[in-house]
């Protein structure tokens, strides 16, 4: 298993348009983006890089949404991602789009994001399947330097593992895009349903939603207690005698 962290320089994309079939990637996050968002309730939104900013969340209960990228125009925050510049517990639900494929250090991304949601938020996770025909298109010479292939992809199982070391529990892990080709699209969407769940394992896309979960460090003591068990207790007595 390869290491979560490199020091290679990854190329990170900034827009769907950069992406091998980038704007049928956007439009199937988009159908399971929009089944999504109106569950999700609180104040603060975050779209954490430039894929996840051009995703459009206007049918969400959360008004106020947070877009953070350094190259995207779609941003009304510039900063890093590993050293966000939010309080801690502020964050009500994160969308992170891709992010973690074309990121060097995937562990310190989720850290920070874990920082600022707060308890029972919300984190939507995407990206590409390594046991894919995307994934195996990345072994080729002549395309592995270029995107989407450039970036280290993750299996979701793995980053499911990531998301339970950090207390979040799975709500829904949808792999899907068995045959991730544009054209002919029908064709392919309906041996792909054939094939039914025995191909979802090899998806190209994975779609992840997890709910950050927070347990005591001590456990809580009963207010009960038990009773005490009688037992004689001595008194003072004066014994008076006949003769007086």
């Amino acid at each position: 298993m390869k290491p979560a962290r490199s020091e290679k320089n990854l190329e990170k994309p900034h827009s769907w348009s950069q992406l091998k079939n980038g704007q049928w990637v956007s439009e199937s996050i988009q159908t399971r983006l929009d089944e999504w968002c109106p569950k999700l309730f609180g104040y603060h939104m975050l779209k954490l890089g430039g894929l996840s900013c051009e995703l459009v969340s206007c049918n969400c209960n959360i008004q106020h949404q947070v877009q953070l990228d350094i190259q995207n125009p779609l941003h009304n925050v510039i900063a890093d991602a590993y050293d966000l510049p939010f309080l801690e517990k502020s964050i009500d639900a994160v969308i992170v789009a891709h992010q973690l494929d074309y990121c060097n250090d995937p562990h310190s991304i989720l850290r920070e994001v874990d920082r600022v949601l707060i308890d029972d938020g919300y984190i939507i996770l995407t990206g590409f399947n390594p046991l894919s025909l995307t994934g195996l298109a990345s072994l080729m010479p002549w395309r592995k330097h270029n995107l989407p292939w450039s970036g280290r992809m993750f299996t979701p199982n793995r980053i499911k593992d990531w998301l339970s070391v950090l207390n979040y529990q799975v709500i829904e892990c949808d792999q899907y895009a068995l045959f991730p080709m544009q054209k002919y699209r029908p064709l392919w969407t309906w041996l792909e349903n054939s094939f039914g769940d025995c191909g979802a394992p090899f998806g190209s896309l994975y779609f992840i939603v997890a709910r950050k979960r927070t347990y005591p460090l001590k456990p809580i003591k009963p207010h009960w207690r038990l009773k005490r068990r009688l037992s004689p207790v001595g008194v003072n007595y004066r014994v008076k005698s006949d003769s007086q």
